[in-house]
């Protein structure tokens, strides 16, 4: 007798907001594709309110995470690249099916995506001690420059290098002392739910990285003129008029707007997106006291 054909275990793709992985408060799905337009999943089309709640949940974590050490954050980060190497196959197959790829190119973007997780782990320790400085004042006085996070981050995930793209938006976000609201790839979100499944299993505190999928144009200006939010990363915003609508919103509590042209992820980062949403606070101290 042969045995019972099995059903296979679905996976139910949900957003990811301060460590938990609640469903959509509205209620609502979009149907996902690979790149040969077949269906790959159902992913949450998250709303206004689910925005909001990822925002609070970024606020909340942001004390915490800024207070940490910096030796502290680069070992978190060096955590995400272990358990993303570990989980390498998953993302590959991923990865292939979001953007069409081959198997070998497939695997160079998640080898380059973990790369880049260590890479910015790197940086934790040092970012200060490259961008602060001891000024020279005319007086008895020590006058010292010191880099500090920004706060609440919301970044707009690239839809090309649906995988290095996204890790290229956030590592250099958080690794500095941020906390961060992610609205993911529109149509290729896969990726960023399975990566929010890595970050809640490694030693990230929960909230301080936040991934909402759904509509861009939805979510993209509500970010920006959240009065709680400090920055935004429009980075994958394509439309030039949604990106402009996006700079008009934030002004309105003078947030930090970051639209870089296409960037290529392959490339040597640098340490551009590093000091982009650090503040420089400069202290007056007397000398001898």
């Amino acid at each position: 007798m042969s045995e019972p054909a099995r059903l296979a275990v679905r996976k139910t793709y949900k957003l990811f907001i301060g460590g938990a992985f609640p469903r959509s408060e509205s209620g609502r799905s979009y149907p996902v594709n690979d790149a040969k337009g077949n269906f790959l999943a159902n992913a949450a089309k998250a709303s206004r309110k689910d925005a909001r709640d990822a925002v609070v949940a970024a606020r909340k974590a942001f004390p915490g995470w800024s207070g940490a050490t910096a030796y502290n954050r680069g070992q978190i980060l060096y955590r995400v690249a272990e358990m993303l190497e570990g989980r390498r196959a998953q993302f590959i197959d991923e990865v292939k099916a979001a953007s069409g790829l081959a198997k070998g190119a497939a695997s160079a973007q998640v080898d380059a995506a973990i790369d880049r997780w260590v890479w910015y782990a790197g940086w934790s320790d040092k970012i200060s001690a490259v961008y602060g400085s001891a000024n020279p004042v005319a007086g008895p006085y020590f006058n010292l420059s010191t880099p500090e996070p920004t706060g609440v981050v919301a970044v707009i995930a690239p839809a090309a290098d649906p995988l290095l793209g996204l890790v290229s938006v956030i590592a250099p976000v958080i690794v500095t002392g941020n906390t961060c609201v992610v609205v993911a790839a529109e149509r290729a979100p896969l990726p960023a739910i399975t990566l929010a499944e890595v970050l809640a299993t490694s030693d990230l505190p929960g909230g301080v990285v936040n991934i909402l999928t759904g509509q861009q144009a939805e979510l993209a200006p509500w970010l920006a003129s959240h009065m709680d939010v400090n920055a935004i990363d429009l980075t994958g915003v394509t439309d030039p008029e949604l990106a402009l609508r996006c700079e008009q919103e934030a002004a309105g509590n003078l947030k930090r707007v970051r639209r870089p042209s296409a960037p290529d992820w392959t490339a040597d980062p640098g340490t551009d997106r590093l000091t982009a949403f650090l503040e420089i606070k400069t202290v007056w101290h007397p000398m001898g006291v």
